[in-house]
């Protein structure tokens, strides 16, 4: 079987993950920082997320799983040591119509959560479609060596080009050009090396003045 490859706004959306250890926790945190609206069912949660409940960042739901709290959920995740609830949770989300996967049994679950590699606006996913998680986990740990925080510098540099030359043309054609050629340039290189200068001068040589990290408000 293969999954059908996306990505989720989970933005302002209800998000339920069943389980408080370390696993649990780390679904979480994934949630919160794609500005998911998180609660938590568990008897125990590890001090992370007890002190993510207690700031009002997470609400903790209740301490055993019932079928009530997935009401007007978005995707509710099974992260509990348990095989048979884990496999009633994605039960009751399916009869809901509800995204649910399940941790460590993701043929139970109607999706399922890649490897990731994180920098900034930038995911690289990774996914074996469930048949090998230590393929997946290796092929994450060599793009963690590929792919530095400098693309994080960089895709946010390049938002802030995007935004203001789509304010000031709306010419599609001409735009796409002036993206690719600064794509193609040594940007990257420039902003890996902290070459502020430099980034200015490369800037303002494809885009014309009034382009630099000043004028964009870019700052690192």
């Amino acid at each position: 079987m293969y999954y059908y490859p996306l990505f989720l706004k989970v933005e302002k959306r209800a998000c339920l993950v069943v389980g408080g250890g370390e696993v649990g926790a780390r679904k979480v945190k994934t949630l919160l920082h794609c500005g998911g609206l998180v609660g938590v069912v568990s008897p125990e949660v590890v001090p992370w997320l007890a002190k993510k409940i207690q700031e009002g960042a997470v609400e903790k739901v209740g301490s055993h799983y019932e079928e009530h709290q997935l009401q007007g959920r978005f995707l509710v995740i099974a992260a509990t040591d348990d095989k048979a609830l884990n496999c009633r949770i994605a039960q009751d989300a399916e009869k809901r119509g509800l995204l649910c996967n399940v941790v460590d049994y993701p043929q139970e679950g109607n999706f399922i959560l890649p490897a990731l590699v994180q920098r900034g606006a930038l995911t690289l996913a990774i996914s074996t479609s469930g048949q090998s998680p230590a393929l997946a986990r290796q092929l994450r740990q060599e793009l963690e060596k590929r792919f530095g925080m400098e693309y994080a510098d960089f895709l946010e540099l390049m938002g802030a080009v995007r935004s203001r030359l789509l304010a000031e043309s709306q010419d599609f054609r001409a735009n796409k050009e002036l993206f690719d050629q600064l794509v193609q340039s040594p940007l990257l290189e420039l902003v890996r090396r902290r070459d502020r200068d430099g980034v200015d001068h490369l800037l303002r040589t494809v885009l014309g003045s009034g382009y630099s990290l000043k004028d964009l408000e870019v700052s690192w």
